[in-house]
């Protein structure tokens, strides 16, 4: 079993370890299925409920701040 990396994610580990608790990894397919659900859909329907000038507001502020960020 490899260790996680994470210091509190590696100390959960041990605690769980020493007192003989068995940590559930797993995810519940079905939360997982609804939170796809939703992702697949979100972006475009959020993008169909934002006029064009404030689509266009956010892409401006986006492209600054990568163009900001080439230019440091």
């Amino acid at each position: 079993m490899t260790r996680p990396r994470d210091v509190n994610a590696l100390a959960a580990d041990i605690v769980a370890e020493a007192t003989g608790e068995k940590v559930d990894d797993e995810k519940d397919p079905l939360a997982v299925e609804l939170g796809r659900r939703g992702g697949l859909k979100g972006g475009k329907a959020r993008a169909k409920s934002l006029s064009p000038a404030r689509r266009q507001e956010i892409a401006k502020k986006a492209a600054e701040a990568r163009w900001k960020r080439r230019s440091q």
